[in-house]
């Protein structure tokens, strides 16, 4: 049974403790300020009620702060979750992505993609974490000037601006390191992507596919790249363990040395007129399917083996988010936020930790080339799921064909069935 520590105890997925964190552990989490952290963002998103088989709970943002009533009865959105769910929430072990894309969380009433935008609100009410405000964010760099967000660090030069370079990685929460690989160690990455991309297939659980709008099937990661021994030998590339050092935590490969082993070393492609799937991600954070309190400060590292530009695919990054909350929101939206593209390409290196904001944008140019990359985690500590799970991210892996499906373009789909057959 899990047991997550908190400040004031520890807590299981009984119902003593979903009572015991509602009167007792919340109500003073409140009061000591996460209430009135919380309460802007949740001002305008009605009240949420929290249904275990142990009852229901409900938030209700007021008064500058959230009120907690017991029971559902003036509720606006009821989330339905286990105990062992419910202790994953308030733990920040589970999110509300994860919790749905595996259905360990349904919403009986109300609109489940209220629930995802409640999610910020949740982590300031739970964990005292604030909302990130793009605008408000004030970065700076070493000499605690403006820091310019769109700098990139040269490899060549990397030794004499190490200090620069960890000061931007821990103030913006990302890194940009051009010409660490040369074209032919390029094209030998490439060469291993074509065989693995051969390799996959539909269903395998070690690929994520989409489809085009044709309707055609289209393979846009493969997770099993360590499979690849040049690939694998990244891992331990002097290059890449020298921009590792430069994070201030102590951090190891996330996944263990193994032929086989999944997401230690994957390979991405972007692909142009994506209708289905998730080749193209929305604003999130890389533990946003679970895991934040037992893996971050995580980092993902990026090499990019093709053009990285807007036309290509571009990956975008929210600078300083990774120190507080922001909503899950498509990249597209209206609403979302433009973030920062960094000017890179082949050979170019980038470092983000897990729980920065940042989209993958659809290509812009039909013709390419796309943006293709190798991505590797590191970690301060090795593989941990704490509910005994091969990785968060297998939530996303629940389709026997091998399709990761977009969340918001499902919940949409559920809510328009459950319209249809209330009206019906």
């Amino acid at each position: 049974m899990t047991q997550q520590t908190t400040d004031s105890g520890v807590l299981s997925p009984d119902a003593e403790s979903f009572q015991r964190f509602h009167t007792e552990v919340l109500p003073d989490r409140i009061a000591a300020g996460t209430g009135s952290l919380a309460h802007d963002y949740l001002s305008g998103k009605g009240a949420l009620a929290v249904r275990t088989p142990a009852g229901s709970w409900t938030y209700v943002p007021v008064d500058r702060s959230v009120q907690l009533v017991e029971g559902e009865d003036n509720a606006d959105v009821v989330v339905s979750i286990d105990l062992e769910a419910w202790l994953g929430l308030v733990s920040d072990l589970d999110t509300a992505p994860g919790l749905l894309y595996t259905d360990r969380a349904t919403v009986p009433l109300g609109d489940p993609l209220r629930f995802m935008g409640w999610e910020p609100g949740l982590r300031a009410l739970f964990h005292g974490l604030p909302i990130f405000d793009p605008e408000a964010a004030d970065l700076r760099d070493i000499d605690g000037l403006p820091l310019d967000p769109t700098r990139t660090f040269p490899f060549a030069q990397l030794e004499a601006t190490t200090a620069d370079a960890a000061n931007f990685l821990r103030t913006a929460g990302y890194l940009c390191v051009s010409g660490v690989f040369s074209t032919d160690e390029v094209d030998v990455m490439l060469d291993d992507a074509e065989i693995l991309a051969n390799e996959a297939r539909p269903g395998d659980m070690a690929s994520w596919w989409g489809r085009d709008g044709n309707g055609t099937e289209v393979l846009t990661r493969v997770l099993r790249a360590a499979s690849r021994p040049s690939l694998n030998a990244l891992i331990d590339d002097q290059r890449v363990r020298q921009i590792i050092g430069i994070a201030d935590e102590e951090l190891i490969p996330s996944v263990d040395d193994h032929p086989e082993s999944v997401d230690r070393v994957t390979v991405l492609w972007k692909r142009p007129g994506m209708t289905d799937g998730l080749g193209d991600l929305p604003w999130h954070r890389d533990c946003g399917m679970g895991g934040h309190a037992n893996r971050c400060p995580s980092t993902v590292l990026t090499i990019c083996l093709t053009d990285g530009s807007a036309e290509a695919g571009e990956l975008r990054f929210l600078p300083g988010s990774h120190r507080g909350s922001f909503p899950f929101v498509d990249g597209k939206a209206t609403e979302a936020p433009d973030g920062v593209g960094l000017p890179i390409g082949p050979g170019d290196v980038t470092l983000h930790y897990s729980d920065l904001m940042h989209a993958s944008l659809p290509p812009t140019s039909s013709t390419g080339p796309h943006r293709i990359s190798v991505l590797m985690g590191f970690a301060p500590t090795g593989p941990s799921h704490h509910l005994g799970g091969r990785h968060y991210n297998d939530a996303l892996l629940t389709n026997q064909d091998g399709q990761v499906e977009h969340l918001g373009q499902r919940l949409l789909a559920e809510r328009e069935v459950s319209r249809q057959s209330k009206d019906g």
